[in-house]
C-alpha cells in the first residue's frame, strides 16, 4: 500500500475531524478537508484523492448527492461515514454508488481496515482480474469456473457460482441486498430478499468450515453481505 494515498475528508463534525487529522496522516496518508458537500466536490476534482470519506449528513446537501456526482466522473473509492439510526441512508449510499460504511462512533483499527481494504480493491480493478481468487481454503479458478475447498473441487450450482463471484468482484467491499439480487437474479428481482438467504446459507454450506459462524461470507446486519479475504 503506497503511504503517499490521499484522502479527502468531506466532514462537517469538528470532532470527527481532529481525530482524523491526526490519525490518518500518522498512518502515512495525505489528507485534504472539507466540511460541506459542494467544497467537497471542488476538492474532490482538484485533488483527484485516492479516498473519499464522506459524512452523510452534511450541512448544505445529502451525502448521497456527493456519491451521484462524484460517481459521474470517478471510480475514486467512498466510504461512507454513518450514525447508527442511518440504515436506510446507508443501503441507499452503497447503491447508488459507495463503497463502504463506518458506522460512527468508530475505532482507529476498524477505520484503517476499511480504508486499506478499498485501496486495495480498487488497486485490483485498475490492474484487471486475475485468473484465479482464493480466500481462507477456497481456490476459485475463474478462466474454468471451477472452486476448490483444501484443494477438493466444490460443485456449485450455476446461481451459487454467479453469487460467489460477483462477491468477488467486490471483494472486501459490503454489496447491498439489492445489488446482489440485481447482479445474480436481474433487475426484475430486487425485492426478493429470501432468495439471498437460501443461496447464501447454500454458499456457507459448502465452503465454510463453519456455516453458523462464517469467516469469510460474512453479513452485514440489514444491510448486504461481504466477501471477507483476510
Amino acid at each position: 500500500m503506497s503511504q503517499e494515498a490521499t484522502i479527502l475528508l468531506i466532514e462537517d463534525e469538528a470532532e470527527i475531524l481532529r481525530f482524523l487529522r491526526t490519525t490518518l496522516p500518522a498512518h502515512g496518508f495525505r489528507i485534504y478537508e472539507a466540511t460541506t458537500g459542494q467544497a467537497g466536490l471542488i476538492e474532490a476534482k482538484t485533488r483527484n484523492p485516492d479516498l473519499i470519506l464522506l459524512d452523510l449528513g452534511l450541512p448544505d446537501v445529502d451525502g448521497t448527492e456527493v456519491i451521484r456526482q462524484v460517481r459521474e466522473w470517478t471510480a475514486t473509492p467512498i466510504i461512507v461515514l454513518s450514525a447508527r439510526d442511518q440504515e436506510q441512508q446507508k443501503v441507499a449510499a452503497l447503491d447508488i454508488g459507495a463503497d463502504d460504511y463506518v458506522t460512527k462512533p468508530f475505532g482507529v483499527k476498524e477505520l484503517l481496515a476499511r480504508v486499506r481494504a478499498a485501496l486495495r480493491h480498487a488497486a485490483r480493478q485498475e490492474k484487471g482480474p486475475d485468473s484465479t481468487f482464493t480466500f481462507g481454503d477456497v481456490r476459485i479458478d475463474l478462466a474454468r469456473r471451477q472452486v476448490f475447498v483444501s484443494e477438493k473441487e466444490s460443485h456449485l450450482t450455476p446461481i451459487e457460482y454467479k453469487l460467489l463471484t460477483t462477491l468477488v468482484r467486490h471483494a472486501g467491499k459490503v454489496v447491498t441486498h439489492r445489488q446482489l439480487l440485481k447482479e445474480v437474479w436481474g433487475p426484475l428481482h430486487v425485492e426478493e430478499g429470501h432468495y439471498l438467504r437460501v443461496y447464501m446459507r447454500q454458499l456457507r454450506n459448502k465452503l465454510e468450515a463453519t456455516p453458523a459462524n462464517p469467516k469469510y461470507l460474512v453479513t452485514e446486519l440489514g444491510v448486504g453481505y461481504r466477501l471477507r479475504t483476510e
